[in-house]
């Protein structure tokens, strides 16, 4: 386990390591440049997961699945909420779906935690926790990624996976969504891009989702602005902060434990 500095989880875990380009909101990815830091701190799990691109990590598309995490949740005794496999993608073609029950397995005997699994690959999430194998784990929770409109579809397939809580990342968000049909959803969390090359976010495009979350009853979470400020101007994430229409936004989904 990490503890992270990541506002809405306490905690990450990583049976997972490596993945590759899905969509546009990964060109910046902060877990790319990360595995390449740890491969040259020498953390053997991360050899070979990323290339070097013009100057920048690049995923390779080698994933690794981590036996000797897995089981790791087995000694945390204190309650949190852990980000599942901040460093890869649970639905990723390439984990094995033997992985993937092993994971569920652990979930299933550590009711204390909130575990929260993003994908950007929820069509295969669906596929495979539709199946009998997969009971609904009232501590899981299931999301997705939408960065914008061009992957709108992915709430969709969210919608149709069992699951005790459905959420949705608007992060990095890079473009306007539209009045997204948020039913069946319980959280979103948006957040702007940091880093060196990111992309702006407007707060237009914050105001669709938040006007949505009321009109659904989902609980809405603003992470930050990122490297990009509410007036358009390029500063630090820290200095832009998280203050969004006077004041910060941290409600949670209801159903949460």
């Amino acid at each position: 386990m990490a503890e992270t500095e990541i506002e809405w989880t306490d905690a990450t875990w990583n049976p997972v390591a490596g993945c590759s380009i899905q969509s546009s909101g990964c060109k910046n990815c902060y877990a790319m440049r990360m595995a390449k830091r740890l491969e040259a701190m020498g953390v053997d799990k991360y050899n070979g997961l990323t290339k070097t691109v013009n100057g920048k990590a690049v995923w390779t598309g080698k994933i690794r699945e981590d036996r000797q995490a897995l089981e790791a949740p087995l000694n945390w005794k204190k309650p949190r909420k852990i980000f599942v496999n901040s460093m890869s993608d649970l639905f990723h073609a390439d984990v094995q779906e033997s992985f993937i029950k092993a994971v569920w397995q652990v979930m299933s005997q550590t009711p204390q935690h909130n575990y929260q699994i993003l994908t950007k690959r929820p069509d295969r999430m669906l596929e495979i926790l539709s199946g009998s194998d997969y009971a609904v784990l009232p501590n899981v929770w299931l999301g997705t990624s939408v960065e914008s409109i061009d992957v709108i579809e992915r709430i969709g397939y969210l919608r149709k996976v069992p699951a005790a809580i459905r959420f949705i990342s608007f992060e990095p968000l890079i473009g306007a969504v539209g009045p997204t049909n948020l039913s069946d959803i319980h959280w979103a969390i948006v957040g702007g891009e940091s880093g060196p090359n990111a992309r702006p976010i407007k707060e237009a495009w914050i105001d669709e989702i938040h006007d949505q979350c009321t009109i659904y009853d989902t609980a809405f979470f603003f992470k930050q602005w990122g490297t990009w400020g509410s007036d358009n101007k390029k500063r630090s994430k820290k200095a832009n902060g998280r203050v969004y229409r006077g004041q910060t936004w941290d409600q949670m989904p209801a159903h949460a434990m």
